[in-house]
């Protein structure tokens, strides 16, 4: 990512935000309300188009085009919308089938399971609490394994149990892939090697970039880990 920058109706959001990430690493995006963190996913994601700057994303040092790098992303949100008449195991296999997704019907339960929904996938989506809501999109984020896998307020309307379960996709993500995380809450800025404060990114001359304690691990390219075009 180099020299981000976004604006919205001539308001400069965040300004000259770069960063390198490789094969595996943990990068937290912080700010107070307003700075641009969910705004910085998604333009990450490929739903917002920067204003400045560019993205690239390579593998086996090939570069993926801007229009596919959705497919190397997982997203995890709050504000993600879901088919509330459909239940969570239909749900899935509605995205798995107008993505193309490659993946099987045990995959799919392994992933209901994993987030401790095995018990309600037969049962429609609008009966199910904002936290089973929340759980039910990781395993949406989760479906075509991405390399990379990015979150925004991940713990929201979690309680003690859900965000257990966050926190092991979360640990097992930094070891297989990139994690990117878009939060405020300190126990959450603890899982990243390297924060950026968008706070500090709102004029022209803003390149900070914080190492967090106690790891001082710097970012350092931005190729992902071996992954062929036909897995996805």
């Amino acid at each position: 990512v180099q020299q981000l920058s976004k604006t919205f109706n001539r308001k400069l959001i965040f300004s000259n935000v770069t960063f390198n990430l490789k094969e595996s690493g943990s990068l937290i995006i912080g700010g107070k309300n307003g700075s641009g963190k969910s705004t910085l996913l998604k333009i990450l994601i490929g739903v917002l188009t920067q204003s400045k700057g560019a993205i690239a994303i390579s593998v086996h040092g090939k570069a993926v085009k801007r229009e596919e790098q959705f497919k190397y992303c997982g997203f995890v949100s709050p504000y993600l919308q879901m088919y509330d008449e459909f239940t969570a195991l239909e749900n899935l296999h509605f995205v798995k089938k107008i993505r193309g997704v490659q993946a099987s019907d045990e995959f799919i339960l392994s992933l209901l399971e994993r987030v401790n929904l095995s018990a309600a996938k037969n049962q429609l989506v609008r009966t199910y609490s904002s936290g089973m809501k929340q759980r039910l999109k990781y395993a949406f984020g989760l479906l075509h394994q991405p390399p990379i896998l990015m979150l925004d307020e991940p713990t929201a309307n979690l309680d003690s149990e859900g965000k257990a379960t966050v926190h092991a996709i979360v640990e097992e993500q930094k070891q297989k892939g990139i994690l990117i995380v878009a939060t405020n809450e300190p126990d959450e800025i603890k899982w990243g090697d390297t924060i950026i404060n968008l706070d500090e990114f709102k004029n022209s001359k803003s390149n900070a970039i914080q190492p967090t304690l106690p790891s001082l691990v710097r970012v350092e390219s931005a190729r992902l880990p071996g992954r062929d075009a036909k897995d996805e």
